[in-house]
């Protein structure tokens, strides 16, 4: 039995594709029924329509297949042994990215409501013709690509609106939202936290030697050099300007200084590494280091890392300074 289909993207994958057509990702279609004939039956019209498809006896079954493979759809009927089509449909929804399409012969006992309540996309009564299932099939996987399509949409979006331009770093909006969120973290588990706040020794100099676009090649070195000193839970902002903020969870103030080390000499290495030099003019850092005092509200957190980065401009740049003294608050 031959079926055509189209390519629908899925999110995570580039296409769904039919039978017949070049493809880099197909569909995978689980079918959970306990009568073999009927297994047999809607696998071999969900193949030729080109879709990869796999088969099992039971609920339980279906969900120890689960935990080994990635599945985009399950095809269930609705009385089986052990786990019913409804009880496999709550629990695939609430702990899988999988769609459920339940059948029945007993469309009495069990109403489209009962279906949809527990989480299936779509409800279909026996006896139906193998041709209904795989348009209806089609119809839930493109309304599942179409929703993954505007989840990624949003995703981006989201991204856009907190992310600088120019570094590909988190800009100053979000800094000051997850800034908080970390600080009440700290409070709440009475864990470490520490700041860094960088600035780029002569920096207007450069930008008026050399001009803009250079300049901003020096930004763009130091956003990726900081991003691969940092582990997955830290984050980095572009805070304005040539300056940069660091924010380091579950970190004492030594540590955060050895971070900020390693991120100077970096910088310094690929930054001479990239550039050519005319006029005698190059750029370090000066990075101050502080870490969060329990009380401290944001802005005298940030104040004194501004504070801590200034004593390194002031002492000659290319260094760093760890704020070390007892604030007049605690």
């Amino acid at each position: 039995m031959e079926y055509c289909s189209t390519l629908v993207p899925m999110a995570g994958h580039k296409y769904i594709v039919a039978k017949g057509q070049g493809s880099e990702y197909r569909a995978h279609i689980l079918i959970v029924d306990d009568e073999k004939d009927i297994r047999k039956g809607i696998q071999e019209a969900i193949q030729d329509a080109g879709y990869v498809c796999g088969v099992v006896a039971s609920g339980d079954e279906a969900l120890r297949y689960l935990e080994k493979k990635h599945v985009d759809l399950i095809i269930a009927d609705i009385k089986m042994p052990g786990l019913n089509g409804l009880e496999l449909t709550e629990i695939v929804r609430k702990k899988y990215d999988t769609d459920v399409m339940i059948i029945t012969g007993y469309g009495k006992d069990f109403q489209y409501e009962n279906a949809i309540e527990k989480g299936a996309s779509e409800f279909i009564l026996k006896p139906f013709s193998f041709h209904e299932l795989v348009v209806r099939l089609r119809r839930v996987l493109r309304e599942r690509a179409l929703f993954a399509e505007q989840r990624q949409r949003e995703k981006w979006l989201r991204e856009m609106i907190i992310t600088d331009d120019l570094t590909n770093l988190y800009n100053m909006r979000h800094f000051h939202t997850q800034l908080q969120l970390e600080m009440d973290r700290a409070l709440r588990y009475n864990h470490p936290m520490s700041l860094l706040l960088l600035d780029v020794d002569r920096f207007k100099l450069y930008n008026d030697t050399h001009g803009h676009l250079e300049g901003d090649q020096v930004l763009i070195i130091l956003g990726e050099v900081v991003r691969g000193c940092l582990r997955k839970y830290d984050s980095a902002y572009r805070y304005g300007g040539d300056e940069f903020m660091v924010v380091l969870p579950e970190t004492v103030g030594g540590k955060a200084r050895e971070v900020a080390e390693r991120i100077r000499t970096r910088f310094l290495g690929a930054f001479f590494r990239d550039r050519v030099l005319t006029g005698g003019i190059s750029v370090t850092l000066s990075v101050g280091v502080v870490e969060h005092h329990q009380g401290e509200n944001l802005s005298d957190f940030v104040e004194r890392a501004d504070q801590a980065m200034y004593q390194a401009k002031k002492q000659g740049g290319d260094q760093t300074i760890l704020a070390v003294v007892t604030p007049w608050f605690l």
